[in-house]
């Protein structure tokens, strides 16, 4: 027999819901009355479901401006390989919202890399499904293997979590609908890395590949604005 969740949590959340409808909302009531005519977000942002992120707190992006697609690792699989709900959100995004950028937001100390790095310590034979949802990232493993063997803990940790970044924006330049705006100019690929205990992220372009900081992103920005 199942015992029960301790009753605490779910109060905690109901709480959450009734501050929201009593004093959040009241607040920003003309923001939810224009929701509520329909949504056009900016970007796509595809994240890891990890419970310590938070795409709108990072960001500081109102309701309506971030589409987000969560699941284990932050993950793209190919097109055509798993045509499931993240190639229907990602083709969604891009042809009826017309999101004009996508970004995959990976993060530090992430399980799903650690499963990665060490499946016999991750418990993965226990979870065929996640097991089986991972391998859309061994390539990012490879990569990690051949150009970082001597890392270890944290350090490999990091190079396999920026790698699987790396190959999810490519996984994304096989969907059609990503390729196609791409290709035009109408849509932008962006990788970030997300460090929890400094909340910082580096920045990732789609085509250099090469890591930059922030403020330094924002600048280039500007710049050819």
């Amino acid at each position: 027999m199942t015992a029960p969740h301790p009753p605490h949590d779910l109060l905690s959340l109901l709480e959450g819901v009734q501050d929201f409808s009593t004093r959040v909302y009241p607040e920003k009531r003309d923001l939810f009355d224009a929701l509520a005519q329909g949504q056009a977000p900016h970007t796509l942002l595809i994240t890891c479901a990890d419970s310590r992120i938070s795409p709108e707190l990072i960001t500081q992006s109102e309701p309506g401006t971030l589409f987000v697609l969560r699941n284990i690792g932050n993950i793209v699989p190919p097109y055509g390989e798993m045509l499931g709900g993240v190639s229907a959100a990602i083709e969604y995004a891009v042809l009826a919202l017309g999101v004009r950028n996508i970004i995959v937001c990976g993060h530090s100390d992430c399980g799903a890399m650690k499963a990665l790095l060490d499946p016999a310590s991750s418990g993965l034979d226990a979870m065929p499904t996640v097991s089986s949802w991972l391998r859309h990232a061994d390539a990012a493993h490879a990569v990690c293997e051949a150009l970082h063997h001597d890392a270890n803990g944290a350090d490999k940790l990091q190079a396999v979590a920026e790698h699987n970044v790396l190959l999810q924006i490519d996984h994304l330049r096989t969907h059609p609908a990503v390729a196609a705006r791409v290709a035009d100019g109408r849509l932008t690929l962006m990788g970030w890395l997300y460090d929890i205990p400094t909340g910082t992220v580096r920045v990732f372009d789609g085509a250099s590949r090469e890591a930059r900081a922030v403020p330094d992103v924002i600048e280039m920005l500007r710049a050819g604005a």
